[in-house]
């Protein structure tokens, strides 16, 4: 029986400890009320006293025996050794207690640092940002938000990834920047599991952006981490607001059928590779994106103008001063672009360009000083068939090429180079070519002796192409000294070579642009700024689907002599007029002169004010909203 009673003291004991920090701070106060009490009691009932005191009643006893339990130094007076004997035993039982205490009192608090270090604590937050996962793009997305969000008082962005919580502080604060008023909270969990999304308050949340993994599996856990958020136990009252990257298009419509309504998807592979087939025909065209994506200049916002209804959107794009009109949003959805008789119906709303929603103003103007002398109009061009230079190879490389046959002229040829087997693949995934043919090369895109037997002057264009297997700085840097030997090889032989490149870090972008090529596509920014732009209005969505869309009116930027007379000072009222003419939107232009000047944007200027004369030179482009 012994033995069986020592075993369930033990176990009782085990089970006691096991509680935690505060279960034994309760065991030490019971003590500790065991021990006064047991000795106020003694002191009272016999009438234990010091030399020449008075006798001690029970609650005089129980103080000094609390004094004594607290510091053992008390008892360096005290007289009568019965007196010593009972405060003596107090004060070795109050040692122990206050030794025992202050080491549960430090592992409790260590505990607990270790706890707050593993990021498991809810987060209280109403109308913040939720990010979920982790990739190369959470950096552009934070800073951009944190510009979008400078106006809000008390804007958060939390972030749910399975990486150490510490160490996603650390990188953010190396690579994001300062983030002004814009509070950064990082959890450490799987967004995949409902238990962990919990964690991070996701039905107060105004919206919530996934980022897919970089892994080879990126797709699959987007998707379970959309299934994981709408089956979350915790619902918003309302719909979530949800937007999410999906890398191959064939998983997009499983993606769509699990998400319905409250999700959109950013196509990576189909956005990039129409971003480069585009640049690479247009020189300066990814500076407009980038323009028009960031939150640092002119948005794209939605505005409800009843007095416009009953007139078209002709009438429209002149309208307005210092907002440029790019198209209609109805209950049948986005319309960029659309013909210019198109009557504007009650309860349509203007997609503009404009520095802020609340400057999407009707001007009132009656003469807008349009000079009908300047305007032109330009001869179309007959088409040819173009040859373009692909160098490196990465997964987007045959989405880009599909792309880049919706452009070309028949006859049109691309050649491939690159040290990778995995560009013998072409054959398969560019089976359906129409108007181009492609051939595939192995060969070292950073040997000076493979480049110079290219013939690299024959060809229209070369778009150099990051290495996927490659991490972001070693992928850079290869690109970087291909583009070196390009442009040396230009200058030796004294031909212009337009080249587009592909970059994986935002902050080389300075570095490489020493090799003077004509534009530069920061593929992980440019995924970042949509992602932050659709986060803040669901909408534009669909207004980047179709603006990337090769269907439809795109952006492109063309010769000003095609729209108004070289050397003449117009206003851009008169641009706007002459591209109206030719079923086009005028939403800005780009100054030669400037090209080369990072500190004025390359040159681009988007939504210029439109009674601002300025005089167009040779070189000089217009950015326009057309279909071809």
């Amino acid at each position: 029986m012994n033995a069986v009673f020592r075993d369930r003291v033990r176990y009782w004991f085990d089970n006691f400890m096991s509680r935690g920090t505060a279960a034994m701070i309760a065991g030490l106060a019971v003590l500790s009320v065991v021990v006064i009490v047991t000795a106020a009691v003694l002191i009272a009932v016999t009438g234990i006293r010091q030399e020449g005191g008075e006798p001690l009643s029970f609650s005089e006893a129980a103080w000094e025996s609390l004094m004594r339990t607290l510091d053992a130094g008390t008892m360096g007076g005290d007289t009568g050794w019965a007196f010593r004997l009972v405060m003596f035993a107090v004060t070795l039982g109050g040692v122990f207690i206050i030794s025992t205490l202050i080491g549960v009192l430090t592992s409790g608090i260590e505990g607990k640092l270790v706890e707050l270090r593993k990021g498991r604590s809810r987060v209280v937050e109403t109308d913040h940002t939720v990010i979920l996962g982790w990739s190369q793009q959470i950096f552009s997305i934070i800073s951009e938000l944190a510009v979008a969000h400078a106006n809000r008082p008390r804007s958060c962005i939390v972030i749910l990834a399975d990486r150490d919580k510490v160490d996603m502080e650390d990188e953010i604060r190396d690579k994001a920047g300062p983030t002004g008023k814009t509070r950064i909270v990082c959890r450490t969990g799987q967004p995949v599991e409902p238990a962990d999304l919990e964690i991070v308050s996701l039905h107060t949340a105004r919206s919530i952006i996934i980022l897919s993994p970089d892994k080879s599996d990126g797709d699959a856990q987007t998707i379970k981490t959309i299934l994981a958020v709408l089956q979350a136990p915790t619902q918003p009252a309302g719909a979530y607001h949800i937007v999410a990257e999906i890398r191959d298009p064939k998983n997009a419509e499983v993606a769509r059928i699990v998400g319905r309504d409250e999700v959109e998807l950013v196509l990576i592979s189909d956005l990039i590779a129409r971003v480069i087939a585009q640049t690479c025909r247009q020189s300066g065209l990814s500076v407009v994106y980038t323009e028009l994506l960031d939150f640092g200049g002119d948005e794209i916002y939605f505005k409800a103008e009843p007095r416009l209804t009953g007139r078209t959107f002709g009438e429209a794009l002149l309208a307005y001063e210092d907002s440029a009109v790019i198209g209609l949003y109805s209950r049948d959805g986005v319309r960029l672009n659309p013909p210019m008789d198109t009557v504007i119906a009650e309860g349509d709303q203007v997609i503009a360009i404009s520095e802020d929603d609340d400057t999407v103003v009707l001007s009132g103007l009656t003469d807008l000083g349009i000079d009908e002398t300047a305007i032109r109009v330009a001869q179309p061009m007959p088409a040819r068939p173009e040859r373009t230079l692909i160098l490196g190879w990465n997964w987007r490389a045959p989405a880009i090429i599909n792309e880049l046959d919706r452009y070309v002229a028949a006859g049109s040829l691309v050649t491939v180079v690159a040290d990778t087997s995995d560009g013998s693949a072409l054959e398969h995934c560019c089976s359906d070519l129409v108007h181009q043919t492609v051939t595939f090369r192995l060969g070292e895109t950073t040997d000076r002796q493979t480049l110079e037997g290219l013939g690299v002057h024959t060809y229209d264009r070369v778009v150099v192409l990051c290495y996927g297997h490659l991490d972001a700085q070693q992928a850079d840097a290869r690109t970087l000294i291909t583009l070196l030997h390009l442009r040396d090889m230009a200058e030796r032989g004294g031909y212009h070579l337009p080249i587009v490149s592909e970059m994986v870090d935002v902050r080389n972008r300075n570095l490489a642009e020493v090799t003077r090529a004509d534009d530069f596509i920061v593929s992980d920014r440019l995924v970042s700024l949509i992602l932050a732009q659709v986060s803040e209005n669901k909408q534009l969505n669909a207004v980047f689907a179709d603006l990337f869309d090769p269907q439809g009116s795109e952006i492109y930027i063309k010769p000003a002599e095609n729209y108004v007379r070289l050397g003449a000072a117009v206003n851009f009222y008169t641009v706007v007029e002459a591209a109206r003419r030719r079923g086009e939107v005028a939403i800005g232009y780009r100054l030669q002169a400037q090209a080369g000047d990072a500190d004025r944007s390359y040159g681009v200027v988007l939504n210029p004010d439109k009674s601002k004369r300025i005089a167009f030179a040779e070189g000089d482009r217009i950015v326009v909203l057309a279909e071809e």
